[in-house]
């Protein structure tokens, strides 16, 4: 999961919008950022690990001068952290420079790299790069090497590419990670991961970029087609309506907000328990919290402060941060959880590390009794395409029941919001999400070295 920007703006700064783009996004990845901008004849780039405020100043936007941009913010899936995987990726062709970045994780990069010519010269360690590499080595108009590339590319790919004068977006044909276009009242258009990055910016919400689309932006104007391949079938990342998005941002003009707000009420509904009172982890289950304790009728409180100057313990790219991290995160408030029954709602449990040092520090602040209910199933399964859920055996619910579970956090009680509630509560079909991590079937195969020991098949 990355965030990902693209602007065609004539007579703007597109990197000065880009980075404030990019703010936006940041929750998608903190551990690298990049912008390369484009004036029509040269294309300058900048990136760096760490966040956004800490890569990019007055001086370094300066430099990026022109009227087209594209921006990352990366958590990484495939490639260490290091910046030589930082995005974006600039790459040169027999028809000119190209800058990309990339949001999702593909499922065949071995084969995809052994496609490519012998003497093939990779710099970093991405899926990024090896897609990148097959639009260098492909033919014909930048349109015809895109629409190569995804015929052979397989898995989770949403992608903003700028020549030195001209934008170009394309999403996988399954539609796996989120990618929205905007548009400016006076001309121009902007791409993006989530709608909240537009408004930022300025920009009008459009519509989603769809599965399978390219689209083409230059001065004449925007274009798109389609390109399909075998097998394709809508499969959006049921996570992005869990956990990813920002609660402000829309998908196919539907609030992620009142989604969140749904399960929560329909989480009450299925695991209704005697309490004094609601709270939510703070960011993401907020929504959910508010939405428990209106169905409910029970009040709602706040019970943790977060610290936002720490990254989400979620993202962190190693365990060791993730353990510390809860830590340095959050603090209990004392007078709303002295002596309370307290329905704590938070939007997952992955790994199960995080909830037990909260459920201890809600006890230690006086609580007497903590109920945990989670607007998501048990997650089973690893995700291949672009979310580090870790493999089988560091998944608590691939390992261990509800009840054996609840025991492990110290939690009086769990319930965890059903599949079918789930569902419901986007507003959207079944068949049109990615259900991998809570089912097991995924839109499109792994490769064989990475798949666990359950069979990954769709039925």
């Amino acid at each position: 999961m990355c965030g990902i920007v693209g602007l065609f703006a004539p007579g703007r700064d597109a990197a000065r919008l880009a980075y404030f783009g990019l703010y936006a996004l940041q929750h998608r990845g903190q551990e690298s950022a990049g912008i390369a901008a484009g004036d029509g004849g040269t294309l300058r780039s900048h990136k760096e690990m760490g966040l956004l405020g800490a890569i990019f100043d007055e001086e370094i936007l300066a430099q990026l001068s022109g009227y087209l941009a594209v921006g990352h913010t990366r958590y990484s899936t495939t490639g260490s952290s290091v910046v030589v995987n930082a995005q974006p990726l600039l790459e040169r062709t027999d028809i000119g420079e190209f800058a990309v970045a990339h949001n999702g994780n593909l499922t065949n990069t071995d084969e995809l790299r052994a496609s490519l010519p012998a003497g093939t010269i990779m710099q970093a360690s991405s899926d990024t790069e090896v897609l990148a590499k097959l639009i260098v080595e492909g033919s014909g108009t930048m349109i015809e090497r895109i629409d190569a590339a995804m015929q052979k590319a397989r898995g989770a790919y949403s992608i903003v590419l700028c020549s030195e004068s001209e934008l170009f977006a394309f999403r996988d044909p399954w539609g796996v990670r989120p990618l929205c276009l905007g548009t400016f009242d006076d001309g121009g258009y902007v791409v993006a991961s989530e709608s909240c990055a537009l408004a930022t910016v300025g920009a009008r919400y459009l519509r989603e970029i769809e599965a399978g689309e390219v689209v083409h932006v230059t001065r004449d104007g925007l274009t798109s087609h389609h390109v399909h391949v075998r097998d394709e079938f809508p499969a959006l990342c049921m996570f992005e309506y869990i956990y990813f998005a920002r609660p402000d941002s829309k998908l196919d003009n539907r609030s992620i907000y009142m989604a969140r707000h749904e399960m929560g009420r329909c989480l009450a509904r299925e695991h209704p328990v005697e309490a004094d009172c609601v709270m939510a982890v703070p960011d993401s289950a907020v929504p959910g919290g508010i939405g428990y304790a209106t169905e409910s009728g029970l009040p709602y409180i706040e019970g943790l402060i977060k610290n936002r100057y720490i990254g989400r313990t979620f993202i962190s790219p190693d365990q060791s941060m993730r353990s510390r991290g809860v830590h340095l995160k959050f603090n209990p408030v004392v007078e709303n959880l002295r002596g309370q029954r307290v329905v704590v709602v938070d939007d997952s449990i992955v790994r199960g590390t995080t909830t037990p040092r909260i459920v201890a520090l809600l006890r230690e602040a006086g609580a007497r009794e903590v109920h945990l209910r989670i607007t998501s199933p048990p997650i089973l399964h690893p995700c291949y395409l672009g979310v580090d859920m870790a493999s089988y055996d560091e998944l608590i619910a691939a390992n261990y029941s509800v009840d054996e579970i609840c025991a492990k956090t110290g939690a009086d009680s769990l319930g965890y919001l059903s599949l079918d509630g789930l569902i419901a509560s986007t507003g959207r079909k079944r068949e049109e999400m990615c259900l991998g991590c809570l089912t097991g079937v995924y839109p499109t195969e792994p490769a064989v070295h990475e798949r666990g020991p359950h069979a990954l098949t769709r039925s």
